[in-house]
């Protein structure tokens, strides 16, 4: 279960929000997520695989164009429950311009509920 688990939290954070190619971003939104996924940020709830994809999308063309998400510590988990701590970063920096956290709830091998939570904004 905890490979499980690690494995979905990677995949939301590289696999899908790091994806630029929208054919590889949708398949791994499909082997990541339940279809009736709800992500849940400061700008709302998204419900389902193609609202998912299409508020990655949009952070791409917009406030993470060429930016790059990376994992700030390793992830935490118990049944069912992940946590990711997380920066964005520019290309060869470290230095996050944005930090947060994003916590899980899985269920058959998918996660169903997303929450995501930044914790250090720009300045």
């Amino acid at each position: 279960m905890s490979e499980s688990i690690e494995r979905l939290m990677e995949g939301n954070l590289l696999r899908v929000f790091n994806e630029r190619d929208a054919d590889r971003r949708r398949a791994a939104i499909a082997d990541t997520y339940s279809p009736d996924v709800r992500w849940t940020d400061d700008e709302g709830v998204s419900v389902g695989h193609d609202a998912l994809d299409a508020k990655a999308q949009a952070l791409q063309d917009g406030q993470l164009a060429g930016l790059s998400f990376v994992k700030a510590g390793p992830v935490h988990h118990t049944r069912g429950f992940g946590y990711v701590p997380w920066n964005v970063v520019a290309p060869g920096s470290t230095t996050p311009i944005v930090s947060g956290f994003d916590v899980a709830l899985s269920a058959e091998d998918r996660i169903t509920d997303l929450f995501t939570v930044i914790t250090g904004a720009p300045q």
